[in-house]
């Protein structure tokens, strides 16, 4: 069985950071009366998505309905999801990152991969001492634990963020990845799914480290090339590069609300269609992208999901262009009687906005029409806030609510001088919480 794994300690040092439990964090932060307590967020969803460790350690976890997790722990303390809040903190992690080095690649709202090759110097340290610091400056000024893992290739880097969770640093240089992958699950490398790994299995293939031995030209021969990145991955030699530009390029993008109580009011219920619809449609538009199909769906009260898509004749990021279709959809999905409790949209084969032609029999002058009307919009939406215009069909939500779960949350109930409803300044609230003595901590 042919090994060669980096024979040199850092041809390449990157750092993947992985906050912990990100959002309840978040919360913990804002409201330190809440650490060591049992804390979940997503109230305004009616199922846990995100738990807090010491939750986690009652038996609570991701996605369990809230009444069920009252039962698991009836201590519990649920929150409704301030991601207003949770994306500045996120934005503030990543800020930290770069004061380490520019490469920085924000893969989500909680995790990123830096690469900090050649910055020893410059940073007077080891690149162990680097993350250190790293991990230390994202507590003490954002209140928030994390757990990094440094590596010579992004994949290895994410395997060990997860080693020592949470509040870990696991550092493998080359020298140390055989020993690294000995006891890994081949299951728990990064960009192995389950079909996967159970193939793997079966060719008596279980760990990582018997993936990463083979030779080079059973892989080549037996594997498409994602498999083969990741096997040059973990051997140390870095395939992925860590792309410091802000994200571009999606497959796809979906908007979903979930309301409560659920609802069965078919003018609401396309309201809200027609909201998600707006939502994904501004974030491709952000990104210079148009769908060429659409779907849509609905989901039941008892979590039944019924969908549905077409075919635009053109591709467009214009809502505008295509209301007759997304009704035409709503009424095929729509059944009298039954109560919804989420919508959906999806914008599917997305191509960007420069290959799109207008068709030789098309309406030019009312295209250009309405795509000057978009401009507008988007205009205005950045100065007041998302959805300061929108469609008629969404006008119901106006009226009657978007129909949130529990209570709104503190930054949502709080408008400072100079906000609006739908345009709040750049930093979350704080609030301070009194000791036993009355003294304000």
């Amino acid at each position: 069985m042919e090994r060669f794994f980096s024979s040199h300690s850092w041809p390449r040092a990157i750092i993947h950071i992985d906050a912990d439990a990100f959002f309840t964090s978040c919360e913990e932060a804002v409201h330190p009366e809440l650490r060591g307590r049992p804390v979940v967020t997503g109230g305004e969803r009616g199922i846990v998505a995100c738990a807090s460790y010491t939750a986690k350690r009652l038996g609570v976890a991701r996605g369990v309905p809230l009444h069920r997790a009252r039962v698991i722990c009836p201590d519990l303390v649920v929150l409704p999801s301030d991601y207003e809040t949770y994306s500045l903190f996120s934005r503030r992690m990543f800020a930290i990152l770069r004061r380490f080095t520019p490469q920085v690649e924000e893969y989500s709202i909680d995790e990123a991969f830096a690469d900090v090759t050649g910055m020893r110097r410059v940073l007077r340290g080891s690149y162990e001492r680097i993350a250190e610091t790293i991990k230390n400056t994202v507590a003490r000024e954002l209140g928030l634990s994390v757990s990094l893992g440094l590596s010579v290739s992004k994949v290895l880097a994410k395997i060990a963020s997860k080693y020592q969770k949470p509040d870990g640093i696991t550092v493998v240089p080359g020298g140390a990845i055989e020993s690294f992958l000995a006891n890994l699950p081949v299951e728990a490398v990064w960009g192995i799914g389950h079909a996967t790994s159970n193939y793997l299995n079966k060719i008596t293939i279980r760990t990582a480290l018997d993936f990463a031995s083979l030779s080079e030209a059973r892989v080549k021969r037996e594997f498409h090339k994602p498999l083969r990145d990741i096997w040059s991955e973990l051997r140390g030699d870095s395939v992925y590069p860590v792309i410091p530009a802000e994200k571009s390029r999606y497959a796809s993008i979906s908007k979903t609300k979930t309301f409560a109580p659920a609802r069965r009011d078919p003018d609401y219920l396309f309201a809200q269609l027609f909201r998600n619809l707006e939502s994904a449609c501004i974030k491709a538009r952000r990104y210079r992208l148009s769908p060429r199909r659409i779907a849509l769906f609905l989901k039941t009260q008892d979590f039944r999901v019924s969908g549905t898509d077409a075919r635009l004749n053109r591709p467009s990021a214009l809502p505008l262009e295509y209301t007759d279709l997304i009704e035409e959809l709503f009424r095929e999905l729509y059944k009298p009687g039954i109560r919804y409790r989420s919508t959906g949209v999806v914008l599917l084969d997305l191509v960007p906005d420069t290959t799109v032609q207008y068709d030789l029999f098309e309406d030019t002058l009312r295209a250009e029409r309405v795509k000057r009307l978009y401009t507008a919009a988007d205009h205005l939406a950045g100065k007041f806030g998302k959805h300061t215009v929108y469609l008629g069909g969404s006008h119901p939500l106006q009226r009657q609510g978007t129909g949130k779960r529990g209570n709104p949350t503190a930054r949502a109930a709080t408008r400072l001088p100079g906000e609006t409803a739908r345009k709040h300044l750049g930093f979350a609230l704080f609030y301070l919480a009194e000791t036993d003595d009355e003294e304000t901590e």
